[in-house]
């Protein structure tokens, strides 16, 4: 993946190594049961995915947070990857007479506090609609190489490009749509292929993203998209059900397949084009 061409955005903020604010942290730990977890990685608010909410502590307290080292690699690549989103998605609102407000990226370690409640390790990467937040734990993509066998810089660009895509969802009231129909589902079955589209939809929004930054800057190399394919199989729900108790329930799945994960991101991918994401109006995903 190239990324020379691409400046570093300013809307990121580093709060690894700072305590949690307000004593105990509530809600989502690593004791939660791992397929929850799991379930979670490129997820969108906890509150909404795993119905969580009032264990979730809302502890607002402001954070102080600072620059990111000038000699951290790993810093550095997300600013970018950021900054790039925000171009992408900067002229394609305003193709449509719109101005795109840019969320804020939060590294953080452990956990940290968030307008969803507290924001921990264990949970993955998520996007949080209430303060308009991407936090992120820098140790996931470990996690990913080491646990998901989906390593590479694109497969780790693909999971920010993919919760940017859950912002973009927040700006059209798409996001606040689906936890509407979730809460008057006539069950948890029908409740969770609500959370599958939206899911599935981030990740066109993901491969729209991909498909104007490379048009723009020519950031893809040879094996990137192989590099996000391998990410989207590894974190379908059918592929994490496997790995953690050896079957699947297809009622119980959040995000999607391994298959149609990587059909929505090639969706987006090939078009370019946001109306080719409807996930919601597709008769089959």
């Amino acid at each position: 993946m190239r990324l020379d061409d691409e400046r570093e955005s300013d809307n990121v903020e580093d709060r690894r190594g700072m305590s949690m604010p307000g004593g105990r942290a509530g809600g989502i730990g690593i004791g939660t049961i791992a397929l929850a977890l799991v379930a979670m990685y490129f997820g969108v608010d906890p509150a909404v995915v795993l119905n969580m909410g009032q264990g979730l502590n809302q502890n607002n307290a402001p954070v102080e947070a600072r620059a990111i080292p000038k000699d951290d690699p790993g810093a550095k690549f997300v600013a970018k990857v950021l900054g790039s989103t925000e171009d992408t998605w900067g002229k394609i609102f305003a193709a449509s007479g719109q101005q795109y407000p840019a969320p804020r990226l939060v590294l953080f370690s452990g956990q940290t506090p968030t307008a969803c409640g507290s924001g921990q390790a264990a949970a993955g990467p998520f996007y949080c609609p209430g303060d308009q937040k991407v936090y992120i734990d820098l140790s996931f993509y470990e996690e990913m190489k080491n646990r998901f066998h989906a390593p590479g810089d694109f497969a780790q660009a693909y999971v920010i490009a993919h919760e940017i895509g859950h912002h973009i969802q927040n700006l059209q009231g798409i996001s606040d749509k689906v936890q509407q129909a979730r809460q008057s589902a006539r069950n948890e079955a029908e409740a969770n292929a609500y959370s599958v589209r939206l899911e599935l939809q981030a990740d066109c929004y993901a491969g729209v993203w991909a498909h104007h930054a490379d048009g723009a800057n020519r950031i893809l190399e040879a094996g990137d998209v192989e590099e996000a394919m391998t990410a989207a199989a590894a974190i379908g729900d059918d592929a994490l059900q496997k790995q953690a108790q050896g079957y699947v329930v297809p009622d119980s799945f959040t995000h999607g397949t391994s298959q149609q994960r990587q059909r929505w991101f090639n969706q987006g991918l090939n078009t370019g084009e946001i109306k080719k994401c409807d996930t919601f109006s597709a008769a089959a995903i």
